[in-house]
């Protein structure tokens, strides 16, 4: 009977102290990628359009293609990361192979009106791939018993105790849905032997440590998977000759699965505890949807400008998060808290801040053209919902103090020879942390080659962008990071077809 109970004992917990900034920070950044083109200019499209994927930088692009197009692209994504955590550097490698753009776009002319254009697209791009993975490992002299203590100080012993004739599992998830995240993991900490009570009064409120350690050695692996995937409508009109408008209407949908495995040894050698196991899954769910507004102006036959405005990205996320531990001392039934006991947080919103672009392009007849768009988003804005939370109220004060603007750059040229065009690009983008080195800037590279066929199109494009990360391995307790060089090789081909 025990069993089928693990099965079905689904609750959904009250407290939501698992949703913090770096969810608002996942689901705020994308990815360049889009059609080779794009990828290869390194996203700066702005003032250009002529591109599916140059809707993300300004839907009034649409308006400037000049015949109905299709085009399908698919990407090679390789993440090389190198993690240094107390001194030791460990490296991972990771690919993975998507169809990540598939669109078309509908021209409809009429000379016989100022409005000479009217355009329909529909496109989807994967804005995010979240395959990724990093292994870190060190000695450190924090050991995972500061996680659990950090919830459990405060937390009444009598609180985390089983009913009469309830399982383990089941207090486990009770527990989460009555009394919060915080007394279920002092719950966890203690039944899996990582912690105790000063004195078992029901009233104690005080907990120390069961193992014994100077310094302990820790590895720890996390793995991600998963996508921010975005379905554009988007329509499009020329006004005269050097005029264009656009606006489009962007639906994601968005599935993000997290795996954190922790080991921890190396303790004294008197300690009752000799190694600690700690596995976190974390599944989430969920849509989203925002507007984008943009014109393009001629301003002669050599220069454009090009401006656009994306609202806030309004997110409907919905977590599962389930957990295992394991030590030497831990209760006997603890293998019954695992991956099949799932907590079900209830629904929340992370609005992500809305994002103005700027664009400039030259444009050199048909030999070539250079192009710049500058973009800014306050990430200070940003928000997890409900309000009336009070785990939000203060995640939403913490977001609003410690990020800050960020300003991207992106520039990017072509020269074309005959049927053959050669690119290039560059890519800056601020750390969204205000004050602080937890997150450096991202810069990034670009290149590619196009062959145009007259009726059809073959490209191919390469970016790579490298960039820093401090990443604790949990949100509370462990104070230290691994410091994670993040370097994303992007390899994408496209064909489009001309009608």
């Amino acid at each position: 009977m025990k069993h089928i109970l693990t099965f079905i004992a689904f609750l959904t917990c009250v407290s939501i102290n698992a949703q913090n900034s770096s969810d608002v920070l996942r689901y705020s950044s994308e990815n360049i990628t889009g059609t080779a083109r794009y990828n290869a200019m390194s996203g700066a499209f702005g003032a250009l359009g002529g591109d599916l994927s140059a809707l993300n930088s300004n839907p009034a692009g649409s308006a400037v293609f000049a015949n109905t197009l299709f085009t399908i692209s698919g990407s090679n994504y390789n993440r090389n990361n190198s993690a240094n955590y107390f001194n030791t550097r460990n490296k991972t490698e990771l690919n993975s192979v998507n169809i990540n753009q598939a669109g078309g776009v509908f021209v409809f002319e009429n000379n016989n009106t100022n409005w000479k254009k009217i355009t329909l697209a529909v496109n989807y791009d994967l804005v995010k791939n979240f395959d990724n993975e990093y292994f870190a490992s060190g000695n450190s002299s924090q050991g995972i018993d500061n996680y659990f203590l950090s919830f459990a100080q405060g937390t009444p012993f009598n609180s985390i105790l089983k009913q009469d004739g309830e399982f383990l599992e089941e207090a486990y998830l009770d527990i989460g849905a009555t009394l919060g995240f915080g007394t279920q993991q002092t719950f966890l900490g203690y039944f899996g032997g990582v912690i105790d009570p000063v004195s078992e009064d029901d009233n104690n409120t005080a907990y120390t440590r069961n193992a014994n350690y100077t310094t302990v050695n820790q590895s720890y692996l996390k793995n991600s998977s998963g996508y921010n995937n975005k379905i554009t409508l988007n329509i499009g009109s020329q006004y005269k000759e050097n005029l264009y408008l656009g606006a489009s209407l962007n639906i994601h949908n968005i599935l993000y699965d997290e795996l954190t495995e922790f080991t921890e040894s190396g303790y004294s050698s008197d300690s009752p505890i000799q190694e600690t196991i700690f596995d976190n899954y974390l599944r989430t769910e969920g849509s989203g949807v925002s507007l984008n507004f943009g014109a393009i102006a001629k301003l002669n036959q050599f220069v454009r400008v090009g401006a656009s405005y994306q609202t806030p990205t309004w997110y409907r996320l919905n977590d599962e998060y389930s957990q295992r531990i394991d030590t030497d001392i831990a209760d006997g039934e603890i293998g019954f808290i695992n991956f099949t006991i799932v907590n079900l947080f209830d629904t929340y919103t992370i609005k992500t801040p809305s994002k103005l672009t700027g664009s400039l392009a030259l444009i050199f007849g048909k030999q070539g053209l250079l192009s710049l768009d500058y973009s800014y988003q306050d990430m200070s804005n940003a928000e997890l919902r409900p309000d009336n939370n009070p785990d939000f109220s203060i995640e939403n004060e913490n977001i609003s103090n410690t990020f800050g603007g960020v300003s991207t750059l992106r520039i990017g040229g072509e020269f074309r020879i005959a049927l053959v065009s050669l690119r290039a690009g560059y890519r800056y983008e601020q750390s969204p942390y205000a004050a602080s080195n937890f997150t450096g800037d991202l810069y990034g590279l670009s290149g590619g080659i196009g062959f145009n066929f007259g009726g059809s199109r073959l490209d191919f494009g390469i970016s790579r962008t490298d960039q820093d990360t401090s990443e604790l391995l949990f949100n509370t307790g462990l104070t230290n990071p691994a410091i994670v060089n993040r370097i994303n090789t992007n390899a994408t081909i496209s064909y489009s077809l001309n009608f």
